[in-house]
């Protein structure tokens, strides 16, 4: 398992439709395992209602956890993503 922190930047925070890419680009990479972490909250990134249930606001920091498969390509694309999101 490897991991990697990205300051979240979207001032409108994470809604919806980038929401919904993420899941879609993380159920792609199966069956690597990925997980986000804000604060003391822990959800799977393959779940769509979990990755909104964060409430992740901008500027705040989140870590990205890979696990199996192709996890290092993973983790990269997730935290590009979601430092993307302006």
């Amino acid at each position: 398992m490897i991991s990697s922190e990205v300051l979240f930047a979207a001032s409108e925070g994470l809604h919806a439709r980038p929401a919904g890419e993420l899941v879609k680009m993380v159920k792609s990479m199966a069956p690597t395992k990925l997980t986000l972490t804000c604060g003391a909250k822990k959800v799977n990134a393959a779940s769509m209602l979990s990755v909104l249930s964060l409430g992740l606001k901008g500027g705040t920091r989140v870590v990205v956890e890979a696990d199996g498969g192709n996890e290092q390509e993973a983790l990269e694309q997730v935290v590009r993503y979601l430092a993307s999101l302006t």
